[in-house]
């Protein structure tokens, strides 16, 4: 998904959220300690939850469709829900 038609800074905001989820699960998987592992797999997800903020705003500002944006927001909704497990090791 191209996020530069996004209005104001939710495009890049948009952007910048995916990358950082990416970047704090690999970040987490790297980890040895499981509450540090578990630390930074809760961060990924509160940049998977920005993310969906994003897309939810170019829904709002009329940048996209509720149908565009789905596909998207259902992948994040279930990394998010991925990373809630990782983060709460049992």
């Amino acid at each position: 998904m191209c996020a530069g038609g996004l209005p104001g800074e939710a495009g890049p905001q948009l952007e910048r959220a995916c990358v950082r989820a990416l970047l704090n699960t690999a970040e987490a998987a790297g980890r040895q300690g499981v509450r540090d592992r578990a630390r930074v797999f809760a961060i990924a997800r509160g940049e998977a939850c920005e993310a969906a903020a994003a897309l939810d705003v170019a829904v709002l500002f009329g940048a996209l469709t509720a149908s565009e944006a789905a596909p998207a927001r259902a992948l994040l909704v279930r990394l998010g829900q991925m990373l809630t497990r990782l983060a709460h090791p049992r």
